[in-house]
């Protein structure tokens, strides 16, 4: 039997933005909400709350950011996996990210409720 999750949708809509390699971490990341910076060799990729993204930065907006919460040991095998998979496999995007201690999903604002209703036929609770 998968595992089941508690949610906790934050507040707001995200936006995933996209900067050149190698740059710094803008000012504009820094406040209060989840943030995410990815340096990776040919990308800076941050999540942060979309009102914080200025104009003219290439972002990905109208997201919900979703956090998985519980105590889930570090390699816990599944946990991600049952919470992406009765999304994806009705159709609906999803972006993942991992911390040390959590996971948080993004999900399309549109089709949140879609997902909502999806995650809690699965034996998830929105918390």
């Amino acid at each position: 039997m998968p595992p089941s999750v508690d949610l906790h949708l934050l507040d707001g809509e995200y936006a995933v933005t996209l900067l050149p390699p190698g740059g710094a971490v803008p000012d504009w990341v820094r406040g209060p909400g989840f943030v995410n910076v990815s340096y990776c060799s040919d990308e800076l990729s941050i999540v942060t709350p979309a009102e914080r993204v200025p104009g003219g930065i290439a972002a990905d907006r109208g997201w919900r950011a979703v956090k998985l919460t519980g105590s889930f040991d570090l390699d816990q095998p599944g946990i991600v996996l049952s919470v992406v998979r009765p999304i994806s496999e009705n159709g609906l995007g999803v972006f993942v990210i991992s911390t040390y201690h959590r996971d948080y999903i993004l999900i399309r604002a549109e089709t949140l409720d879609r997902a909502r209703t999806l995650l809690a036929k699965a034996g998830h609770r929105w918390v």
